[in-house]
């Protein structure tokens, strides 16, 4: 059998189409900056889209479902050739693959005959051949341990049909069922591929700084009960998200979670930003759930959309970002260092998350509030294009770098 370098070696197209993390991490970033700046146009009433969706619902989905899921191909494509020691996807398949999620962002945005049923298809069919793909992979490398990956991915890809069934009946889809599947998908994978690779990173980076304290050994008894009281917190919030019992299991699940995090040693990494923005971004999973657990229980607070926010745009916003540069730099044979301008896109999402939390407490000012969140979060991911989107377009000498 041909080597991963062999192979890509033998591929004579585009460098996009060299490995998984080139087109769908580019493709994330210039829709996260497309999508953004289509929100802001609605919001200002510059423009009325009579897409499949309320524009809510649209904005929502658009984040959680279209950039999320380009973000996780992207790793997933990455990883799983890693795990499974299996070759990985490059070529046109790689480009028909990219080719199905760009078509589920056209049947969503522009507006159209098609019926709700047909863009539902369109959307769900890259995810679909996705878990196809890797479920061969994973199971043809016998990898039983990353199944639980593929698990997750499913849920996600659940939840956008339920989002998709529940606008299709006339159902405000941005807070049902649908979307709170999929923001607990999402959630539940940073817990577990983050509770492997944050710890992993941070020993990796303090052993070279010869450290004395080292992060504590993933995946031991305490990391399995935080993620089991994770599970139930989220499953009792896809049920019955405004009950008192859901808030305590959030609130449980919180707490658990910040000492998870805290047992990590990043308090040590802060000469080196790419290691501690993984933490920062963690950390904003036991915030979201302790945030919410709070709105629950205290019914006089901010409406549920604006800390829900702690999970979309800083926990999954600031991860998927710092997944993606941290990838693109290993991959690329660069060496593993945050520069001025990857330091200046991470602290611009965590702006823009404290912009659009601040608008759901100060409602006088939510209007002004919503723009600027915008507009930071716009010139993040304009500066992970400007600044990744060049390495992600040429090509290196394999071998170079690592994850």
């Amino acid at each position: 059998m041909s080597s991963t370098a062999q192979q890509m070696r033998a591929w004579t197209g585009p460098a996009l189409l060299t490995y998984g993390f080139r087109p769908f991490f580019l493709g994330a970033g210039v829709w996260a900056v497309i999508a953004m700046l289509i929100w802001l146009a609605l919001l200002s009433g510059q423009i009325a889209l009579e897409t499949a969706f309320d524009p809510v619902s649209w904005h929502a989905h658009e984040f959680l479902f279209g950039y999320l899921t380009a973000v996780v191909a992207g790793f997933l494509l990455t990883a799983v050739p890693n795990w499974t020691g299996r070759l990985p996807i490059v070529g046109w398949p790689l480009a028909g693959l990219f080719a199905l999620w760009v078509a589920g962002r056209v049947a969503l945005t522009l507006p159209g005959t098609l019926s709700p049923f047909l863009i539902a298809l369109i959307d769900l069919a890259m995810p679909f051949t996705l878990s196809l793909v890797l479920a061969r992979e994973i199971i043809a490398g016998k990898n039983w341990r990353n199944l639980i990956v593929l698990a997750m991915l499913a849920v996600l890809m659940l939840g956008n049909a339920v989002f998709h069934w529940e606008a299709a009946q006339g159902e405000y889809a941005a807070q049902g069922y649908g979307l709170r599947i999929g923001l607990g998908a999402g959630v539940m994978m940073i817990a577990v591929i983050g509770g492997r690779v944050v710890p992993s990173f941070t020993r990796s980076w303090l052993v070279k700084q010869k450290a004395d304290q080292l992060p504590s050994p993933p995946m031991q008894r305490f990391d399995k009960i935080s993620l089991l009281a994770l599970l139930i917190a989220l499953l009792t919030w896809v049920a019955t998200p405004a009950s008192l019992l859901t808030a305590a299991c959030l609130a449980v699940a919180g707490l658990l979670h910040v000492m998870r995090v805290f047992r990590w040693a990043g308090v040590h990494t802060r000469a080196e930003p790419l290691v501690s923005v993984l933490h920062i971004a963690y950390l904003m999973l036991p915030l979201g759930a302790l945030g919410l657990a709070a709105e629950i229980a205290f019914r006089e607070m901010s409406g549920l959309g604006a800390v829900q926010h702690i999970w979309m745009g800083g926990a999954i916003g600031l991860m998927t970002l710092a997944v993606m540069t941290r990838a693109t730099l290993g991959h690329t044979g660069q060496a593993l260092h945050a520069g001025t301008g990857t330091v200046l896109i991470y602290a611009a999402v965590v702006i823009a998350v404290l912009l659009r939390v601040a608008a759901g407490v100060f409602v006088t000012k939510a209007t002004v509030l919503f723009g600027a969140a915008a507009i930071f979060w716009i010139a993040s991911f304009a500066g992970f294009v400007g600044i990744y989107g060049p390495l992600l377009l040429r090509s290196k000498p394999v071998g170079k770098g690592q994850a």
